[in-house]
């Protein structure tokens, strides 16, 4: 038996650090034994957790192991990735900016930027720094773009006039890591260097957060970080290679923290942007990143279409909701091998950081409910029943699509195999090559290199990142009026047209 299955079989596992004093919150009681227990039944490697309340940390501890293999436990310093909460840092670095006086978060990026365009000129004029904090620029998510194409951010920048937009401008919800990263981008250019080092000059360094970072090498350094585990048909392995392995991340979902850091950066927002006798980010903006600037009740998981929750916006980096009548702001994050969530009452001046290195798993917002529910004195609900309820369906949905994928291929292709190789470029998405290998075909640019797998006639697909193996991208090629092959099309954004790739000469 390896170590990794070994874990899960230790029943009450818990090892790690407390704060002094954690015993001493009723409520709290068996809190660790409800931990472990979900733990072990999602088969979740390591936790770390953060509790405030009242202006104080009330509860910080590690479970489990950050490292399986080497039998390394997590400790409040353990760093994890925490993923799209990044993006909350990135609306407060801009609401420094904001406050000082360099920046308005209603006046035109291309005021700041003048090279700054999106496809739809209108929308690529009238654009704000509100605007792509809060998601609703119109532009749909492109993450193949952004994540698996190879570009820094100054390219990103250039080419998002490229990329096609399905939404007219503030009128619709549409998630996107891409615009966040690009005002976390504009936020760094006004200050003559990057957002990660301004975030960490404007944010970091006032709130005394010394165990946080932009990069998993820098975490790595500590000796004290976690290592992503997967669950994938109830098997869990360790990732090997993380996929935010990243830095053109930026804003959208770079740091790495642990659970004293992130206690730290709850007191701030509870405290309306103040620390210790510091007013690092005004109250008004503050505020402002807790008032809702759009609705995307559509678009919300299943899991948070529950009736405890209210409807949700989106703030400016931050989801805005309430929870069983209590107003609730907060932001998940999850990549390969890691899934956390920080949530916050303001009006209980109560807020809670999960933190754990599996993924997929349910566990934080588990967690999470559990502890508003017992420090807000609510009647107890069995959230661990309704996840397992999900977890259910969603097996037996999967089973089913993958039936009914079964025995549907054709015959092809039409051309042979060296008719297919040549370079193929979209002004956005850039340059990929088609060349002959294994007696089949690949096709690779500057971030993938992978096998396609011949479907019928002259489809193909590829799987992108070995993290998702469901992830797969279907690609068909076409001939001119000659019958030769001189392009190929792909739904890379499945919100808009597909992307057309010609072949070039």
């Amino acid at each position: 038996m390896t170590k990794l299955a070994a874990a899960f079989l230790v029943p009450g596992l818990i090892l790690g650090t407390a704060i002094p004093g954690d015993a001493q919150t009723p409520a709290l009681e068996g809190l660790d034994g409800f931990i472990t227990d979900q733990m072990e039944e999602w088969k979740v490697p390591g936790l770390a957790i953060a509790i405030v309340q009242d202006g104080k940390v009330i509860h910080t501890k590690g479970y489990g192991y950050r490292d399986v293999e080497r039998e390394l436990p997590v400790t409040t310093k353990t760093r994890f990735g925490i993923g799209s909460i990044t993006k909350s840092f990135g609306a407060v670095t801009l609401g420094i900016l904001v406050d000082e006086g360099q920046l308005d978060w209603d006046t035109p990026v291309r005021e700041y930027l003048p090279g700054f365009r999106l496809h739809d000129p209108v929308a690529g004029a009238r654009v704000t720094p509100r605007d792509l904090m809060s998601h609703r620029s119109g532009l749909p998510e492109h993450e193949f773009f952004m994540y698996n194409c190879g570009f820094t951010p100054e390219e990103m920048f250039e080419r998002l006039r490229h990329l096609e937009l399905n939404k007219d401008l503030r009128t619709t919800f549409q998630y996107s890591n891409l615009m966040v990263m690009i005002a976390g981008y504009i936020a760094g250019q006004l200050n003559g260097t990057t957002w990660e080092e301004l975030a960490q000059t404007r944010v970091l360094d006032p709130l005394g957060m010394t165990g946080t970072d932009f990069s998993i090498h820098e975490s790595r350094k500590t000796g004290d970080f976690a290592l992503g585990y997967q669950r994938v048909d109830d098997e869990v392995t360790r990732i090997r290679h993380l996929m935010l392995d990243f830095d053109a991340e930026g804003a959208a979902g770079t740091i790495n923290s642990d659970a004293e850091d992130m206690s730290r950066y709850l007191l701030f927002h509870l405290n309306q942007g103040r620390h210790n006798e510091v007013q690092v980010l005004s109250q008004r903006n503050a505020a402002e990143m807790q008032t809702p600037q759009i609705p995307w009740t559509r678009s919300v998981p299943l899991s948070l279409r529950q009736k405890e929750f209210g409807s949700w916006s989106y703030g400016l980096g931050l989801a805005v909701t309430t929870y069983r009548g209590h107003k609730s702001v907060g932001h998940g994050g999850g990549f390969a091998g890691f899934v956390a969530l920080m949530s916050f009452l303001p009006e209980q001046r109560l807020g809670v950081v999960v933190m754990t290195n599996l993924s997929p798993n349910p566990i934080a917002g588990i967690v999470t409910n559990e502890v508003f529910d017992r420090l807000l004195e609510l009647e107890p609900i069995d959230w661990a029943a309704r996840a397992r309820d999900r977890a259910r369906r969603s097996t037996d949905s999967g089973e089913e699509r993958r039936e009914s994928t079964r025995d549907e291929q054709t015959p092809g292709p039409s051309h042979d195999w060296k008719d297919y190789v040549g370079e193929y470029e979209h002004a956005g998405y850039g340059i990929f090559r088609v060349e002959q290998e294994n007696g089949g075909l690949k096709i690779s640019n500057r971030a993938v290199s992978k096998a396609l797998e011949h479907l019928y006639y002259d489809v193909f697909e590829f799987v992108p990142l070995p993290q998702y193996p469901d992830w797969r991208i279907k690609l068909v090629f076409s001939t001119n009026v000659e019958g030769e092959v001189d392009r190929f099309s792909s739904p890379l954004e499945p919100e808009v047209k597909e992307i057309v790739f010609k072949r070039r000469e």
